[in-house]
């Protein structure tokens, strides 16, 4: 499968064409993680989506405390991290691969260039978040 069409899979980049998927696509790297090894950590400055290739990992609350909790287990085809595309905020939980696992990592800077050099791409974003922030209010009764 190409990198375009692993991000159309991707709710946020959904609605784009493959020209603008083709733009994002050349700001992504493939990483790899060991067992073990701490993706993303709770508090850490937020500044990259992954996309899961292969591999599992699981999404903890409170993973440097005394009872940490299990929030999500995820493997091939889910993704973690595209907020941080968008707002940079601080990381909610920790990620952390159960077993090796490579990611397709798109980081906060060159998303952020792709949409301000081909403002057309924000343009085709804009329906699709205003749509998940519509169907957030009905499921929250807003």
């Amino acid at each position: 499968m190409s990198i375009e069409d692993t991000l159309a899979q991707v709710p946020l980049f959904s609605e784009l064409n493959r020209r603008a998927l083709g733009r994002l696509a050349k700001g992504t790297v493939k990483r790899s993680f060991a067992r073990g090894d701490v993706i993303v950590k709770e508090g850490e400055q937020a500044v990259a989506f992954f996309f899961i290739l292969s591999g599992r990992v699981e999404v903890v609350k409170g993973a440097e405390g005394s009872s940490p909790k299990v929030l999500r287990t995820m493997g091939p085809g889910d993704f973690f991290g595209e907020m941080a595309l968008l707002d940079g905020y601080l990381r909610s939980a920790s990620v952390r691969a159960l077993e090796d696992t490579e990611c397709l990592q798109l980081w906060r800077w060159d998303f952020l260039y792709t949409l301000r050099t081909n403002p057309y791409i924000a343009a085709e974003m804009l329906p699709v978040l205003s749509r998940r922030l519509r169907e957030t209010n009905v499921e929250l009764g807003t």
